[in-house]
C-alpha cells in the first residue's frame, strides 16, 4: 500500500485547488465577476495534481511488481478479491480504489508470462484469514479489526501472514 508523505501532500494539494474551483464555478453561477481564463487555469491545475497522483501510483504498482518478480519464485499466488462488495464499504472505499488492484493483477500476469513464473488465483471464498495454519480449524468469526490471528491450539501470528502462509499452501486455485 503505497502512502509516501509525498502523495498524501499531493492528495492535501488536489482537495485545496479542488476547493479553489469549485468556488470559482460558484461565483460564476451567481454574477460575480469570475473571469472564464481563470476557471481554464484551475482546472489545468487540478489535472495536472491528478496526473501526478496517477504516476506515483503507477510507479508503485510498477516497483512492486519488479520486487517481486525479482526474487523469481516459482510460482505466484494470489487471492481474487471481491473488490466491488469492498467499495460498497464507505469506510474502505477510497483505499481500495487508490490502490488499482485490476491494473496490480494484469501488470503481474504479464510479468509472470515473460518470466515464466506460474500465477495461481485462489477463488475469493477460499478462508486464507480464518484458517489457522497450524491446525487447519476455521475460526468463523474474526473481525476485520482482529489483526493478529489467535488459535485455540495456541498458535498466535499476524493475521495477514497466516493469511500468506495459507496462500502459499492452497491446493485449490485457477492457473491465471
Amino acid at each position: 500500500m503505497n502512502k509516501s508523505a509525498r502523495l498524501k501532500k499531493l492528495e492535501k494539494q488536489l482537495i485545496r485547488e479542488q476547493r479553489c474551483l469549485s468556488r470559482k464555478y460558484e461565483n460564476l453561477k451567481k454574477g460575480e465577476v469570475t473571469q472564464r481564463a481563470n476557471i481554464q487555469k484551475q482546472k489545468l491545475k487540478v489535472q495536472k495534481l491528478h496526473h501526478k497522483i496517477e504516476n506515483i501510483r503507477t510507479d508503485y504498482i510498477n516497483k512492486t511488481i519488479a520486487e517481486i518478480v525479482k526474487t523469481k519464485p516459482s510460482y505466484i499466488t494470489m487471492e481474487d478479491l471481491n473488490v466491488k462488495g469492498m467499495m460498497k464499504n464507505r469506510h474502505l472505499s477510497k483505499a481500495v480504489a487508490s490502490q488499482k488492484f485490476y491494473e496490480f493483477r494484469t501488470k503481474l500476469r504479464a510479468k509472470c508470462k515473460e518470466n515464466g513464473i506460474e500465477l495461481r488465483v485462489v477463488d475469493r471464498f477460499y478462508p486464507s484469514s480464518k484458517r489457522c495454519h497450524s491446525c487447519g480449524c476455521i475460526k468463523k468469526d474474526l473481525k476485520l479489526s482482529d489483526r493478529i490471528y489467535k488459535c485455540k491450539c495456541g498458535y498466535i501470528e499476524d493475521r495477514d501472514f497466516n493469511a500468506a502462509l495459507n496462500l502459499r499452501d492452497a491446493i485449490t486455485y485457477e492457473i491465471a
